[in-house]
């Protein structure tokens, strides 16, 4: 794989960020690692950060570059601040930057696939809320999007603590349910048949299953498929590391 970090200035952020990209290349003479040969240009997976994390962190503790190199896809980890992947009431515009500036980005400056059918979003704990956002509301950019420990309730009381302690700049104080950052709000619009597939794990230790339990019970009243899995964990970067590998292997790859 190549290993690329990728400074450019946004519009929306109205600063420079980056992003740290995983390019498919066949490596054969590596030692102790392949590649894959791929054909056109590689699918995407748009790999998201937790709250606490930048562009760098999956690179650092995990060993995503060894779990897609012999699967040809390429990954695309942007800097999200503690954005919940929103336009933030008091800071930067990170939804328009993740949705609208992010994909046009990467089509400029790299050769991968804009196909929906190649084009995949996860994330972890902040970054599996955002990664479900992205999928739900703009269902026709992607083919999948997984969720691995996500914080998947931001509306009402059970998110106070969130909104009001370690994100008070994105919402301002206001409650996010029921508008276009509530993701159960989100999939009582929804029109099952447009989504892409979804997929959430999580730790049976970790203090947000309840809201992926929350997230799959109301996918289900509304008739969308979610596969969802509970292990033994917590809310940390061995479990990530490890169930990473099953999110590659669930999704819908062309061979």
């Amino acid at each position: 794989m190549a290993l690329l970090t990728c400074h450019f200035f946004s519009e929306a952020l109205g600063v420079s960020t980056a992003a740290t990209v995983l390019l498919p290349e066949s490596a054969r003479g590596q030692i102790g690692m392949g590649g894959a040969d791929v054909e056109g240009p590689p699918p995407v997976l748009y790999l998201l950060h937790g709250l606490s994390d930048d562009e760098t962190i999956w690179t650092r503790r995990t060993s995503i570059e060894r779990y897609v190199a012999e699967r040809g896809i390429a990954v695309v980890m942007p800097r999200g601040g503690r954005s919940m992947y929103a336009d933030e009431v008091h800071g930067g515009g990170y939804w328009t930057f993740l949705s609208q500036e992010l994909p046009r980005a990467v089509q400029q400056f790299f050769r991968v696939s804009d196909r929906r059918e190649d084009t995949f979003v996860a994330g972890l704990s902040m970054g599996g809320y955002g990664a479900f956002k992205w999928a739900l509301r703009e269902p026709w950019r992607f083919a999948a999007a997984a969720s691995l420990s996500g914080a998947l309730v931001v509306g009402g009381e059970r998110a106070r603590f969130v909104r009001d302690e370690l994100v008070p700049h994105v919402w301002g104080g206001a409650d996010p349910a029921g508008t276009d950052d509530d993701l159960l709000a989100l999939l009582d619009r929804a029109d099952p048949a447009t989504l892409p597939a979804l997929y959430a794990t999580c730790g049976a230790q970790d203090e947000l299953l309840d809201t992926q339990h929350a997230f799959v019970e109301r996918a289900a009243a509304r008739g969308v498929d979610v596969e969802a899995h509970v292990h033994p964990g917590d809310h940390d970067w061995a479990f990530w590391d490890e169930h990473i590998v099953n999110v590659l292997d669930w999704l819908p790859l062309r061979r």
